[in-house]
C-alpha cells in the first residue's frame, strides 16, 4: 500500500463531500484524511484528500471516476510532481509536577510547537508542520500521558507558478 495525496476542486454545494468519500469507499480504499476548505475563488471548495492505494491501475481508475462527478471541477494526484505540504495538530497531555510541565515546555519548543492552554494537570500543545515532523514530536511524548490529539491530516499544494485549477 502506498499513500497518494489528491487535490479536488468542487463546486461549493451540499453533499459534495457524500459523493466524493461515497465513490472512495465504495471502492474499499481507505481515506487516511480529508480536509475541505474554501478558495481563493468563493464557489469552489478544495479537498486534499489522502488514500491508501495498492496500484497503478486502481489509482488511475479512481482518478477517473472521481472526475466523472458533476459537481467535481478538478482532479490532480499532487505526488506526480513536487508539491509542500502541512498538518496541524493539538495533543492534550497530562502532568503531575511542574517539573513534568516544564519538560513539555521545553520539549515544545525545540519543536517550534506552543502551549496554547494550560491547566492544572494538563496542558495542550500546537503544532504545524510535516507530518513527519508532527510524528516526531508524538514519539517524544510517548514517556508521557498524553489524553488527546486532534490532526487535521494534510493540506498540500502544489510547488511553483501553477495552480490545481490549472494542471
Amino acid at each position: 500500500m502506498r499513500r497518494q495525496h489528491l487535490a479536488i476542486l468542487s463546486d461549493n454545494k451540499p453533499g459534495v463531500l457524500t459523493h466524493i468519500a461515497g465513490l472512495i469507499s465504495r471502492k474499499a480504499i481507505n481515506i487516511e484524511s480529508l480536509t475541505a476548505g474554501y478558495t481563493e475563488e468563493p464557489d469552489v471548495t478544495r479537498f486534499n484528500i489522502v488514500i491508501s492505494i495498492e496500484d497503478d491501475k486502481e489509482l488511475k481508475q479512481t482518478i477517473k471516476q472521481l472526475a466523472k462527478l458533476i459537481d467535481v471541477i478538478k482532479i490532480v494526484n499532487l505526488d506526480e510532481d513536487l508539491f509542500v505540504s502541512c498538518e496541524l495538530a493539538m495533543i492534550k497531555i497530562q502532568y503531575g509536577t511542574p517539573r513534568i510541565r516544564e519538560e513539555l515546555a521545553n520539549i515544545a519548543a525545540l519543536f517550534h510547537a506552543q502551549i496554547v492552554d494550560v491547566n492544572l494537570g494538563s496542558l495542550i500543545m500546537r503544532i504545524m508542520g510535516r507530518e513527519d515532523h508532527v510524528e516526531a514530536l508524538l514519539h517524544v511524548l510517548t514517556p508521557y500521558q498524553v489524553l488527546e490529539i486532534a490532526r487535521t491530516g494534510p493540506i498540500s499544494l502544489s510547488r511553483g507558478m501553477i495552480p490545481v485549477k490549472a494542471m
